[in-house]
Formats: structure tokens, C-alpha cells, sequence
């Protein structure tokens, strides 16, 4: 019996070492140690044994068996890492990569980008104005009166910090007119400079703030503003910009008009209306009238003029300022129905643009 029970660790090991595949070795476990094993037989065979010999035949059984099933073990593992290393080396470095997935330009960014390349073509220059600035330039030089509801707490966010004897609060600024007087300052330097006249032709794009939040406005959202001065400005000049614009970011289907408005630093002020990208100006569920409104636009007032240095008696000029967002909306085959949705963290709605 004892012999049988080494003969049967010998047979196991010898064929367990010499084993070169996973499925083979699974084959050699029920072999040696399934139901019908040779081992699991040697095994009945203890009880025919006397009793004396019974402790010491079946001590010596358990320890062949420890010995087959770590040496199954350890054959194992040896297989997985030869394998391993195999796959390793045959490794092919002109199969293609797999890519990772890739992000894209946000929405509002490629409006943005989109705006400043259609007025770079016609020589509108991009700039930065501040988006904190000082009451003066958001208010004050733009023609507000000291007690316009556009300065009251309820519609700006006003800072804490310093107040200017000359130029008054901090605010957040409520639009990037504010950007229409310091480019007025900065081009009568360059005029001093050069002695060429005054030649403006501005686009301020910045975020803006106000204490408004709805379906279609937000407390942060973003503005586009145009400024033209020179000598012998005129509405015709501004028609036809606007003309270039609706037709190049809407599509030459879509038409505009112009309608009698006030603001405060542009006389006479208009609001522009663009045609529907749905039913192109019948009239439908969205618009009603088959109109919607794009923003305002109007020929600089001549205190305006003033607060910038520049003479309005020798040059005129137009600006107009309107929300990135809300043309954006408007642009056919977005369909946006919440200003909201463009600063959600919605991946399914972001992932579509």
C-alpha cells in the first residue's frame, strides 16, 4: 500500500512538471485527485487495512495529496507568467492604439470663435476690456444718469472693495459696452502719437453679470460688442454690417430688420430683429410673428463721444451689443429652449455640439 500510494506522487509529479498547458493540467488534477482518481481510490483501499497500519497508511496519503495539489499550484502560476511573457513579446507595435476619448471646444466657446473670425474678415479687431471695471466706464461715461435703474443693486453686482472719487464703485460688468469709452481713450493716444485720425473698428467679447436667472438669461453669460468710429459714419455703414453678420452666422436665408429703441449711449437706437430658422419669417410655435429679437445696436451718442475725448463734431460711429447665447439659440438647428442648459454639467446634452 505504501508503495502504490509513492508510486502514485511519483507518476503525478513527473507528469504535472512535464505539462505545458493550463486545460492539460486541469486534466492531471482529476486524474490524480477527482472521484475517480487514482489517488481518491488508493484512498478506499485504507479501510481494508488493520488498524495498526490504518493512521500511518492514511497520514502518508494526506501528505501526497498536499504535495500534488501544490505542485498543481505551482505549475499553474508558472503557465500564467510564461504566457504572459509570451503575449508580451509577440506583441505587434504596428496594430493602432487604442484611442482615449477626446473632449471638444464647449459650446459657447465655438460661438465665440465662430463671431470673432466673421468680423475679422471685414477688419473688426478683437480686444479685452476688463469684466470688473468701475462704474464710470460701465455707467457714467456711457451716458446713464445717477439714479437709472440699470444701477441699482437689484439689477449689478456691486464689489465692496474701494470706492474712486472720480470713477465710483466696482462692479461686475453688466455688459462689455464698458469697453466702448476705454477704446475711445486708447485710440485718441494712438492718434496723438501717429497723427493719423481716429480709426476704431472694435469687438469685445467678455463675460457679463446680472441679477437675472430664467429660462433665457443666466447671472454669468457672455456679450459681443462692436464699436466703428471714423469720419463720415453712418447707418448705411451699420446696416450693411449688420446685414454681413446675420448672413454669415445664420445663413442667407435669414433676414433682419431694424426697429426705433432707446439705450442710453446710442442715439438713435434700434433693436434687431433676425428671421425665424424654423419657418424663415412665416410665423410658427416659436417665434409667433415670425420674428425674433438679436439685441441692440444704434450710432454713438455724441456724450458718449465726449467721455472718450473724440470730437463728435469731425466723427461719428455705431455699436452694437448682443449676448453670445442668445444668438447661439437662435442659430438654426440648435434648438435650445433653456439658456440654462448650456452651463449644465449634462453630458448627454454637452456631447451633442
Amino acid at each position: 500500500m505504501e508503495e502504490n500510494l509513492l508510486q502514485i506522487k511519483n507518476d503525478a509529479l513527473s507528469l504535472i512538471f512535464e505539462t505545458e498547458d493550463p486545460k492539460s493540467l486541469e486534466e492531471l488534477k482529476l486524474q490524480f485527485l477527482g472521484r475517480s482518481g487514482r489517488l481518491t481510490l488508493a484512498f478506499k483501499e485504507i479501510a481494508g487495512l488493520p488498524l495498526e497500519k490504518r493512521a500511518e497508511i492514511g497520514k502518508l496519503g494526506n501528505e501526497i495529496k498536499k504535495v500534488i495539489e501544490d505542485a498543481i499550484a505551482d505549475r499553474a502560476m508558472e503557465l500564467k507568467k510564461s504566457a504572459q511573457k509570451k503575449q508580451k513579446n509577440n506583441l505587434d507595435i504596428t496594430n493602432p492604439g487604442i484611442k482615449p476619448p477626446l473632449g471638444h471646444l464647449h459650446l459657447v466657446t465655438q460661438a465665440i470663435e465662430e463671431i470673432t473670425s466673421i468680423f475679422e474678415k471685414i477688419g473688426i479687431t478683437r480686444v479685452r476690456y476688463p469684466e470688473v471695471e468701475w462704474d464710470y466706464y460701465a455707467f457714467t461715461a456711457l451716458n446713464f444718469p445717477a439714479n437709472h435703474p440699470a444701477r441699482d443693486d437689484w439689477e449689478t453686482f456691486f464689489t465692496t472693495d474701494n470706492t474712486d472719487s472720480k470713477k465710483g464703485q466696482i462692479v461686475l460688468t453688466p455688459h462689455t459696452s464698458n469697453g466702448q469709452v476705454r477704446e475711445m481713450e486708447k485710440a485718441v493716444e494712438e492718434s496723438k502719437k501717429t497723427k493719423m485720425p481716429i480709426n476704431i473698428r472694435m469687438l469685445n467679447i467678455a463675460k457679463c453679470y446680472r441679477r437675472q436667472s430664467d429660462v433665457s438669461h443666466t447671472q454669468m453669460f457672455h456679450q459681443f460688442e462692436g464699436l466703428v468710429v471714423g469720419k463720415n459714419i453712418s447707418i448705411s455703414h451699420l446696416k450693411g454690417v449688420l446685414e454681413y453678420f446675420v448672413k454669415s452666422y445664420f445663413g442667407e436665408k435669414r433676414e433682419f430688420r431694424i426697429r426705433p429703441y432707446h439705450f442710453q449711449f446710442t442715439e438713435p437706437s434700434f433693436e434687431i430683429d433676425v428671421t425665424c430658422g424654423v419657418c424663415l419669417g412665416k410665423g410658427c410655435k416659436l417665434c409667433k410673428a415670425g420674428w425674433l429679437e438679436m439685441g441692440g445696436a444704434g450710432m454713438v451718442h455724441p456724450n458718449v463721444l465726449n467721455y472718450g475725448k473724440i470730437d463728435p463734431t469731425i466723427y461719428t460711429g455705431f455699436a452694437f451689443g448682443w449676448g453670445v447665447e442668445r444668438v447661439l439659440m437662435m442659430k438654426e438647428g440648435i434648438e435650445i429652449d433653456d439658456l440654462r442648459l448650456l452651463y449644465s454639467n449634462k453630458l448627454e446634452f454637452l456631447e451633442q455640439f
